[in-house]
Protein backbone atom coordinates (compact mmCIF):
# COMPACT_ATOMS: atom_id res chain seq x y z
CA UNK A 1 0.00 0.00 0.00
CA UNK A 2 3.27 2.12 -0.22
CA UNK A 3 2.08 4.50 -2.98
CA UNK A 4 -1.29 4.40 -2.34
CA UNK A 5 -0.50 6.06 1.86
CA UNK A 6 1.42 8.64 0.09
CA UNK A 7 -2.09 9.99 -1.13
CA UNK A 8 -4.27 12.38 0.20
CA UNK A 9 -6.74 9.32 -0.10
CA UNK A 10 -5.21 7.44 2.48
CA UNK A 11 -6.64 9.94 5.16
CA UNK A 12 -10.05 9.40 6.88
CA UNK A 13 -10.72 13.03 6.97
CA UNK A 14 -10.02 13.57 3.81
CA UNK A 15 -11.52 11.27 2.04
CA UNK A 16 -14.91 11.65 4.21
CA UNK A 17 -14.98 15.22 3.11
CA UNK A 18 -15.22 14.44 -0.40
CA UNK A 19 -17.99 12.32 -0.14
CA UNK A 20 -19.80 14.80 2.00
CA UNK A 21 -19.47 17.20 -0.61
CA UNK A 22 -19.43 15.19 -3.69
CA UNK A 23 -22.18 16.49 -5.16
CA UNK A 24 -21.47 20.03 -4.96
CA UNK A 25 -17.74 19.27 -6.23
CA UNK A 26 -19.06 16.92 -9.19
CA UNK A 27 -20.80 18.93 -12.18
CA UNK A 28 -23.94 16.56 -12.95
CA UNK A 29 -22.84 13.81 -10.99
CA UNK A 30 -26.46 13.05 -10.45
CA UNK A 31 -26.52 13.25 -14.44
CA UNK A 32 -23.99 11.13 -14.31
CA UNK A 33 -25.41 8.36 -12.56
CA UNK A 34 -28.24 8.17 -14.93
CA UNK A 35 -26.29 7.54 -17.35
CA UNK A 36 -24.64 4.82 -16.33
CA UNK A 37 -27.76 2.96 -15.51
CA UNK A 38 -29.00 3.72 -19.00
CA UNK A 39 -26.02 2.60 -20.27
CA UNK A 40 -26.45 -0.74 -18.42
CA UNK A 41 -30.05 -1.24 -19.39
CA UNK A 42 -29.31 -1.06 -23.17
CA UNK A 43 -26.80 -3.10 -23.12
CA UNK A 44 -26.65 -5.62 -20.38
CA UNK A 45 -30.26 -5.02 -18.62
CA UNK A 46 -31.49 -8.43 -21.17
CA UNK A 47 -29.06 -10.64 -19.36
CA UNK A 48 -29.73 -11.42 -15.60
CA UNK A 49 -26.65 -12.02 -13.19
CA UNK A 50 -24.27 -9.79 -14.58
CA UNK A 51 -20.83 -9.36 -13.08
CA UNK A 52 -19.79 -6.24 -11.96
CA UNK A 53 -16.17 -4.59 -10.84
CA UNK A 54 -15.81 -1.58 -9.54
CA UNK A 55 -12.49 0.05 -10.17
CA UNK A 56 -11.77 2.94 -6.81
CA UNK A 57 -15.23 2.43 -5.90
CA UNK A 58 -15.51 5.13 -3.20
CA UNK A 59 -18.62 4.83 -1.03
CA UNK A 60 -20.30 2.32 -3.52
CA UNK A 61 -22.79 4.30 -5.11
CA UNK A 62 -21.94 3.25 -8.23
CA UNK A 63 -22.67 -0.25 -7.66
CA UNK A 64 -25.88 0.83 -5.41
CA UNK A 65 -27.58 2.42 -8.30
CA UNK A 66 -27.13 -0.47 -10.37
CA UNK A 67 -28.56 -2.86 -7.89
CA UNK A 68 -31.67 -0.42 -7.75
CA UNK A 69 -31.94 -1.23 -11.37
CA UNK A 70 -31.13 -5.02 -10.98
CA UNK A 71 -30.81 -6.62 -7.89
CA UNK A 72 -29.41 -9.67 -9.71
CA UNK A 73 -26.01 -8.17 -10.13
CA UNK A 74 -23.04 -10.14 -8.42
CA UNK A 75 -20.22 -7.21 -7.99
CA UNK A 76 -16.67 -7.11 -6.36
CA UNK A 77 -15.86 -3.77 -5.34
CA UNK A 78 -11.96 -2.52 -5.04
CA UNK A 79 -10.47 0.54 -2.94
CA UNK A 80 -7.02 1.31 -1.76
CA UNK A 81 -8.72 3.03 1.27
CA UNK A 82 -9.98 0.94 4.58
CA UNK A 83 -12.42 3.94 5.43
CA UNK A 84 -14.42 3.98 1.66
CA UNK A 85 -14.35 0.26 2.00
CA UNK A 86 -16.27 0.44 5.47
CA UNK A 87 -18.96 3.58 3.68
CA UNK A 88 -19.65 0.91 1.15
CA UNK A 89 -20.22 -1.95 3.25
CA UNK A 90 -22.46 0.61 4.69
CA UNK A 91 -24.34 1.48 1.94
CA UNK A 92 -24.47 -2.22 0.51
CA UNK A 93 -25.48 -3.55 3.37
CA UNK A 94 -28.46 -6.10 2.76
CA UNK A 95 -27.91 -6.85 -0.98
CA UNK A 96 -26.04 -10.38 -1.31
CA UNK A 97 -22.97 -11.56 -3.89
CA UNK A 98 -21.16 -8.40 -2.71
CA UNK A 99 -17.40 -8.66 -2.18
CA UNK A 100 -14.94 -5.99 -0.87
CA UNK A 101 -11.69 -5.81 -1.65
CA UNK A 102 -8.44 -3.33 0.17
CA UNK A 103 -6.25 -2.37 -3.01
CA UNK A 104 -4.19 0.20 -4.79
CA UNK A 105 -4.66 -0.06 -8.30
CA UNK A 106 -0.56 -0.66 -8.39
CA UNK A 107 -1.66 -3.63 -6.27
CA UNK A 108 -3.90 -4.44 -8.83
CA UNK A 109 -1.79 -4.70 -11.17
CA UNK A 110 1.33 -6.98 -9.78
CA UNK A 111 -0.18 -8.83 -7.51
CA UNK A 112 -2.53 -11.77 -8.29
CA UNK A 113 -6.30 -11.11 -6.69
CA UNK A 114 -7.57 -14.04 -8.39
CA UNK A 115 -10.57 -12.31 -9.90
CA UNK A 116 -13.28 -13.80 -12.23
CA UNK A 117 -14.11 -12.40 -15.50
CA UNK A 118 -16.87 -9.84 -15.50
CA UNK A 119 -19.70 -8.26 -17.81
CA UNK A 120 -19.22 -4.95 -16.79
CA UNK A 121 -15.77 -2.99 -15.18
CA UNK A 122 -16.29 1.01 -14.31
CA UNK A 123 -14.59 3.25 -12.05
CA UNK A 124 -15.74 6.94 -11.40
CA UNK A 125 -13.01 9.74 -10.52
CA UNK A 126 -10.04 7.33 -10.08
CA UNK A 127 -7.80 6.48 -12.69
CA UNK A 128 -7.31 9.97 -13.16
CA UNK A 129 -4.57 9.63 -10.38
CA UNK A 130 -2.75 7.68 -12.52
CA UNK A 131 -0.02 8.26 -15.03
CA UNK A 132 -0.74 7.63 -18.87
CA UNK A 133 1.48 4.42 -18.93
CA UNK A 134 -0.56 3.30 -15.28
CA UNK A 135 -3.54 4.12 -17.13
CA UNK A 136 -2.86 2.06 -20.13
CA UNK A 137 -1.42 -0.96 -17.95
CA UNK A 138 -4.98 -0.56 -15.90
CA UNK A 139 -7.03 -0.30 -19.41
CA UNK A 140 -5.01 -3.95 -20.42
CA UNK A 141 -5.89 -5.34 -17.23
CA UNK A 142 -9.56 -4.48 -17.49
CA UNK A 143 -9.17 -5.98 -20.99
CA UNK A 144 -8.54 -9.40 -20.03
CA UNK A 145 -10.49 -9.38 -17.44
CA UNK A 146 -13.81 -8.72 -19.32
CA UNK A 147 -16.19 -11.55 -20.54
CA UNK A 148 -16.49 -11.65 -24.47
CA UNK A 149 -18.74 -8.45 -25.48
CA UNK A 150 -17.89 -6.94 -21.90
CA UNK A 151 -17.89 -3.37 -21.37
CA UNK A 152 -15.82 -0.79 -19.42
CA UNK A 153 -17.51 2.63 -18.74
CA UNK A 154 -14.89 5.40 -16.78
CA UNK A 155 -16.52 8.47 -15.43
CA UNK A 156 -13.53 10.59 -14.63
CA UNK A 157 -11.91 14.12 -15.53
CA UNK A 158 -9.52 14.64 -18.28
CA UNK A 159 -6.70 16.85 -18.98
CA UNK A 160 -8.09 19.62 -22.07
CA UNK A 161 -5.93 19.77 -25.48
CA UNK A 162 -5.42 23.23 -24.72
CA UNK A 163 -4.67 25.82 -22.16
CA UNK A 164 -7.77 27.82 -23.31
CA UNK A 165 -10.54 25.05 -23.21
CA UNK A 166 -9.13 24.18 -20.11
CA UNK A 167 -9.51 28.04 -18.24
CA UNK A 168 -13.30 27.68 -20.21
CA UNK A 169 -13.98 24.35 -18.73
CA UNK A 170 -12.79 25.54 -15.33
CA UNK A 171 -14.70 28.60 -15.02
CA UNK A 172 -17.67 26.24 -15.98
CA UNK A 173 -17.10 23.96 -13.42
CA UNK A 174 -16.72 27.35 -10.39
CA UNK A 175 -20.20 28.55 -12.00
CA UNK A 176 -21.87 25.56 -11.30
CA UNK A 177 -20.39 25.35 -7.86
CA UNK A 178 -21.47 28.48 -7.23
CA UNK A 179 -24.68 28.10 -8.79
CA UNK A 180 -25.19 24.90 -6.46
CA UNK A 181 -23.73 26.73 -3.29
CA UNK A 182 -26.36 29.40 -3.75
CA UNK A 183 -29.40 26.62 -4.18
CA UNK A 184 -28.66 25.04 -1.10
CA UNK A 185 -27.94 28.26 0.99
CA UNK A 186 -24.46 26.82 1.97
CA UNK A 187 -22.24 29.38 3.64
CA UNK A 188 -19.69 27.48 3.48
CA UNK A 189 -17.26 28.27 -0.12
CA UNK A 190 -16.67 25.98 -1.99
CA UNK A 191 -15.15 27.26 -5.14
CA UNK A 192 -11.39 26.59 -3.97
CA UNK A 193 -11.80 23.08 -4.74
CA UNK A 194 -10.94 23.96 -8.47
CA UNK A 195 -7.51 25.53 -6.99
CA UNK A 196 -6.96 22.37 -4.99
CA UNK A 197 -7.64 20.33 -7.90
CA UNK A 198 -4.92 22.00 -10.38
CA UNK A 199 -2.12 21.90 -7.38
CA UNK A 200 -2.68 18.25 -6.13
CA UNK A 201 0.01 15.83 -7.44
CA UNK A 202 -2.28 13.29 -6.73
CA UNK A 203 -4.35 14.32 -9.58
CA UNK A 204 -3.06 12.80 -13.23
CA UNK A 205 -5.59 13.51 -15.87
CA UNK A 206 -4.89 13.23 -19.33
CA UNK A 207 -6.36 14.05 -22.50
CA UNK A 208 -9.59 12.38 -24.00
CA UNK A 209 -8.59 11.32 -27.26
CA UNK A 210 -4.81 9.74 -25.45
CA UNK A 211 -7.03 7.54 -23.68
CA UNK A 212 -9.64 6.94 -26.35
CA UNK A 213 -6.58 6.10 -28.53
CA UNK A 214 -5.22 3.53 -25.65
CA UNK A 215 -8.58 1.82 -25.36
CA UNK A 216 -8.37 1.11 -29.69
CA UNK A 217 -5.25 0.04 -29.42
CA UNK A 218 -6.09 -2.58 -26.51
CA UNK A 219 -8.75 -3.67 -29.18
CA UNK A 220 -11.48 -2.04 -27.28
CA UNK A 221 -14.77 -1.95 -29.43
CA UNK A 222 -17.31 0.82 -29.73
CA UNK A 223 -14.93 3.26 -28.50
CA UNK A 224 -16.37 6.47 -27.42
CA UNK A 225 -16.87 9.51 -25.19
CA UNK A 226 -20.50 8.70 -24.26
CA UNK A 227 -21.16 11.95 -22.39
CA UNK A 228 -19.18 15.52 -21.60
CA UNK A 229 -19.17 18.70 -19.13
CA UNK A 230 -16.22 20.18 -19.48
CA UNK A 231 -13.27 18.31 -18.32
CA UNK A 232 -15.93 15.81 -16.85
CA UNK A 233 -16.80 12.95 -18.90
CA UNK A 234 -18.05 9.30 -19.25
CA UNK A 235 -16.26 7.01 -22.13
CA UNK A 236 -15.54 3.23 -22.56
CA UNK A 237 -15.66 0.54 -25.10
CA UNK A 238 -16.61 -3.23 -25.59
CA UNK A 239 -14.30 -6.13 -25.51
Amino acid sequence: MAEFDKTQWSEKDFAYGYLEAADIYIVERRRFLEILKSFYTHFLGVKKQNRVLDLGCGDGILVHELLKIDDSISATLIDGSEDMLNKAKERLAGFKNIQFIRASFQELLHTDLHLSDFDLVVSSLAIHHLTLDEKKSLFSYIYSHLNPCGYFVNIDVILPPTERLENWYLQLWKEQIIETQTALKLEDNYGDIIGKYKESRDNKPDTLSDQLNALKDLGFRDVDCFYKYGIFTIFGGKK
